[in-house]
């Protein structure tokens, strides 16, 4: 098969040990910009990387310029952008009037509005620009989407990653790499509000999902959903038979956490740890090319939300995760096709 997990694995061992030394401006600080200004992390990622001291990890890079519009349909995204714009310019960060012109002032993209539609167009005309983007969650509003993004990616040899920051939640990376004993299986928990424009768990059970997959790994057969009036319960079985669940609670905020089973106990995870590990792993793509958070993972976290609702409108039956993928690869090429085309003939539609 042309597209494959495997293929879309390859490429980022590309990024892994090719240096792109193109992307590193060694003689002054690499220029950030954002697009997007309709969420709290715009000037969250802002203030870590323009007030990191010069001894940080975050240190040689600087949010110079950011471009409001990243929806301008969904209520939630329209109605937060003055705010967010507002404080974006009490931190000092000009606004610009568009993506274009964003791109001929910066290094590097933080692509940060929390609506995944429009994110295929967009992020396409940062590749071709030719500058490494990190894609904000949710990095689309489909699987296929998500995938045609990183096709683009591969095809321009340009990094990019999306991750959300519960990925990094304490106990995660220990659980992920082994150290208290083979993973057998996790439960993993969040509020469960959602937005009907979007598949239902990319919205905030997103987080859950991803701290799952990190820990138990890419390879999910089949996932199933239960769905009642105050919270989803999804499960997943992995092709060597381990159990992943994912909670959902939408009549009450649980918080965000788990309970990891091993070959030697039962570990509950800590608290998240905010935004500064996912930015050290941003800051260091825009650096070295290399993307620290797997392609093949990612795919399975929205193959996995992708086959929660399937499950849904199937009344609970088991999606075969696979061929979820499968089907998406396919549709993921017709999509990038017509995003290309949609920007060949009005180059500002991303904007």
């Amino acid at each position: 098969m042309k597209h494959s997990i495997a293929a879309a694995f390859c490429f980022v061992a590309i990024f892994l040990t090719v240096p792109l030394v193109s992307f590193v401006r060694a003689d002054e600080p690499m220029r950030v910009g954002i697009i997007g200004l309709d969420t709290s992390h715009a000037p969250a990622f802002t203030r870590l990387l323009n007030d990191a001291d010069e001894q940080s990890e975050l240190a040689g890079f600087r949010v110079v310029a950011a471009t409001v519009k990243g929806s301008y349909d969904l209520e939630v995204s329209v109605v937060r952008q003055p705010g967010i714009t507002e404080q974006m310019v009490k931190l000092g960060v000009p606004i610009v009037d568009s993506i274009d012109e964003l791109l001929e002032q910066v290094d590097a993209v933080l692509l940060t509005t929390n609506d995944g539609h429009p994110r295929l167009a967009q992020a396409l005309k940062v590749l071709q620009a030719g500058k490494p983007v990190f894609t904000d969650k949710p990095a689309s509003a489909s699987l296929a989407d998500l995938i045609a993004i990183y096709d683009a990616a591969e095809e321009l040899g340009v990094p990019t990653f999306t991750s959300s920051s519960l990925r990094y939640i304490e106990g995660a990376a220990e659980h992920a790499a082994g150290e208290h004993g083979r993973v057998l299986g996790a439960d993993t928990h969040g509020p469960a509000s959602m937005e009907p424009s979007h598949p239902d768990l990319y919205w905030y059970l997103i987080h859950a999902v991803e701290t799952l997959v990190t820990i138990m790994g890419p390879d999910i057969e089949t996932v199933s959903r239960t769905h009642t009036e105050g919270q989803d319960v999804v499960v997943a079985k992995w092709k060597d038979g381990r159990i992943g669940t994912v909670r959902g609670m939408r009549e009450r905020n649980p918080g965000f956490g788990g309970t990891i089973f091993t070959e030697k106990g039962t570990f509950r995870l800590g608290a998240s740890r905010g935004y500064g590990p996912l930015v050290v792993d941003i800051v260091h793509m825009f650096r070295t090319g290399e993307v620290r958070v797997p392609a093949e993972q990612t795919i399975a976290i929205y193959a996995l939300m992708d086959a929660a609702d399937e499950s849904k409108r199937l009344g609970g039956a088991p999606v075969n995760v696979p061929e979820l993928i499968a089907k998406a690869r396919q549709t993921a090429t017709q999509r990038l096709q017509q995003a290309k085309a949609d920007l060949d003939q009005a180059p500002a539609a991303a904007d």
